[in-house]
């Protein structure tokens, strides 16, 4: 089976890639950063594309040009910490565009390329869709978004056997997350919202994502699946 795996370059993306290839999918890689992409497609023995996932119709091609495919897994995405009066117009469309949009894109693609022969799509949201946190309304906003299209397009599709789910990630670490994480402070104070006492791993986010993918899932879909460590649902005492 092929995956079709958007935002690939990522510190959750590469993960994803490594462990589907591990687990004997063919791969096709996508992002914007073509250098980072053909870096990890060498590793891996795979193909890659260089595209805007937010682009519809670039998107369009790209997914057909790799067809057939079983699955599709967007984990493009953008991380913008800020109240609301101090976002500007810019920074929100930007959230939007890189979180939202790009998941529409990748349901739309996907259902067209999987529509007679079914399969998977997985989405990323956050916990922070699901649990209030200060400073967080634009991703929230756009993540809250990926979950409301989620469950609609599961309900729509699952006739044709296409099954979409997404997960729900806790803070992990990434190149995304370095201003936290790097800040001794941040990162103490990040570890002890969490229940299990850490932060999360690339490969935690990678390993649930593949498990939604597995063929072996079947009868799983319109899920929103929490890989955060307690952080949406558990208060540490």
């Amino acid at each position: 089976m092929r995956a079709f795996i958007i935002g690939a370059s990522g510190g959750i993306g590469a993960a994803t890639a490594r462990w589907l290839r591990a687990s004997g999918f063919d791969l096709t890689l996508a992002g914007r950063h073509a250098g980072k992409l053909e870096a990890l497609a060498g590793e891996l023995g795979c193909s890659s594309v260089s595209v805007d996932a937010a682009d519809f119709d670039a998107l369009d091609v790209a997914v057909q040009e790799a067809a057939p495919i079983g699955a599709i897994v967007n984990c493009a995405g953008s991380l913008l910490l800020k109240p609301s009066h101090l976002t500007t117009a810019e920074e929100y469309q930007d959230t939007i565009a890189a979180n939202l949009t790009t998941a529409f894109a990748t349901v739309r693609a996907g259902t067209k390329a999987m529509m007679s022969s079914g399969g998977s799509i997985v989405l990323c949201a956050t916990a922070a869709a699901r649990t209030g946190f200060p400073n967080h309304e634009a991703i929230a906003a756009a993540k809250g978004g990926v979950i409301g299209l989620t469950l609609s397009a599961a309900a729509t599709y699952g006739a044709r056997n296409i099954r979409v789910n997404c997960v729900a990630p806790g803070l992990v670490e990434t190149p995304l997350t370095t201003r936290i994480t790097e800040s001794e402070a941040g990162l103490k104070a990040s570890q002890s919202m969490h229940a299990l006492g850490r932060i999360g791993r690339p490969e935690d986010v990678a390993s649930a994502i593949a498990w939604l993918v597995d063929p072996a899932n079947s009868w799983i879909t319109g899920q929103v699946l929490g890989v955060d460590g307690g952080l949406g649902t558990v208060r540490p005492r």
